[in-house]
């Protein structure tokens, strides 16, 4: 696996990631779990590919990463992703024990860290993840504008 000393690298390689996903004709989002400095679970947005509505990529990423360590729970791990986290992937990232988020642009209608909800500060949770954003945000908010614009265009 490839090691990566910055949280700006780690982005941009998620950046990547998405730019792979709109190649695809899927919805440009990528995701980077990192440990140690050292990417061990990529994933990009795949739910047409796979047909599955799971097929997002903080799942693959997550699933990546979990053979990677051979086990479900990512301990001392941090996660990337271009776009803010749905409720599904939110969870996953709990589950998964994940130390810290960062994604790089909110998601005004599903987005479920800041935008729509908070889940990530809810009490009830048993774990907590912090999150940061707003790194690579233009980018990946142009990304996105982009893709949609020329998909309706």
């Amino acid at each position: 696996m490839e090691k990566h000393e910055s949280n700006l690298a780690c982005m941009q390689e998620a950046l990547r990631l998405a730019n792979q996903a709109k190649d695809c004709s899927e919805v440009p989002v990528g995701a980077v779990v990192v440990r140690d400095s050292m990417i061990i679970g990529t994933g990009f947005n795949q739910n047409i590919a796979m047909h599955s509505v799971t097929a997002h990529a903080e799942m693959n990423a997550i699933n990546e990463a979990s053979k990677f360590l051979k086990n479900y729970r990512l301990i001392n791990c941090d996660i990337y992703v271009t776009l803010e986290p749905c409720h599904m992937c939110a969870k996953a990232i709990i589950d998964a024990r994940i130390k810290n988020l960062y994604f790089a642009t909110p998601e005004p209608k599903s987005g479920a860290v800041i935008s729509i909800d908070n889940l990530l500060d809810k009490n009830f949770l048993n774990h907590r993840v912090r999150y940061h954003h707003g790194l690579l945000q233009q980018e990946s908010s142009e990304l996105l504008k982009n893709f949609f614009s020329a998909r309706r265009g």
